[in-house]
């Protein structure tokens, strides 16, 4: 049975490539493809090729540096160090223009937790997606709100801005989506709940650092805007993420302004 377009995935394997379907485009420019996605394909291939049991994806660095068309795609990984305790492997993607963006992950083992107890980053107040109004739906389900869990229309303001997602699409026909590769893939959210301004999203994600003490219990990925600095039309900000059962990562955004963008 042929899928309608909201249960289309964003992706079909096609032998070593990846044929995005006409949801894949970016807010940005309709020929091209959305640059969350692009992490999410690199995440994928670094758990399907560089994983091993024992380690964790504890951090992944994502360089959106090139545009890429609304066409397949192709991911290569290579494994940079293997250690005891540390493992570090790079993503390549390549598009129909040569290569569009890289990542850079490093898996560490888990071992015994310290006793000493160190401050932590508490839980949000943040109510459950389910005790929340209905989501908009863009190819996922988001619910944006600020630090009084007060909806934002426009998911702008001057306020602390959160936002709950979940991925209502499979990212690659015939795949369930891993905890990871959703962790990967809300992550690029950061860049506009920490750079958009009161009236518009003035600033273009460059890149993205997302770091995980563990990864996500539920399907439900939270996230809340912690700072931003901005000077000469260059933009650092950075988030925290949660799941339903509390903090569990931080990431951190680059972004340079797009005074044309408007809206």
């Amino acid at each position: 049975m042929a899928q309608t377009e909201q249960q289309q995935a964003f992706f079909t394997a096609d032998g070593d490539e990846l044929a995005p379907a006409p949801v894949a485009r970016s807010w940005w420019n309709p020929a091209m493809i959305h640059g969350r996605l692009l992490g999410g394909l690199a995440a994928r291939a670094l758990e399907r090729e560089q994983a091993a049991p024992g380690l964790h994806f504890s951090r992944l660095t994502v360089d959106l540096f090139r545009n890429a068309p609304l066409a397949p795609v192709r991911v290569e990984t290579a494994l940079v160090r293997d250690g005891r305790r540390i493992r570090v492997a790079d993503a390549l993607v390549h598009g129909a223009n040569g290569l569009v963006a890289r990542a850079t992950a490093v898996l560490l083992r888990s071992g015994e937790q310290p006793a000493a107890p160190v401050p932590a980053t508490p839980a949000w107040d943040a109510p459950p997606p389910e005790e929340l109004w209905e989501p908009r739906e863009q190819g996922w389900a988001i619910w944006r709100f600020d630090e009084h869990n007060q909806p934002l229309r426009t998911g702008r303001g001057t306020a602390r801005r959160r936002a709950w997602l979940r991925e209502s699409r499979e990212l690659v026909a015939g795949e369930a989506l891993s905890p990871f590769v959703r962790a990967a893939l809300a992550a690029d959210t950061a860049s506009p709940l920490a750079h958009a301004g009161a009236e518009s999203l003035d600033f273009i994600n460059a890149d993205y650092t997302l770091s995980l003490s563990r990864l996500p219990l539920s399907d439900a990925i939270g996230l809340e805007s912690s700072g931003h600095l901005s000077e000469d039309g260059i933009a650092v900000g950075h988030c925290t993420l949660h799941d339903t059962a509390g903090p569990i990562g931080f990431c951190l955004t680059t972004a340079v302004a797009n005074p044309g963008r408007k809206g």
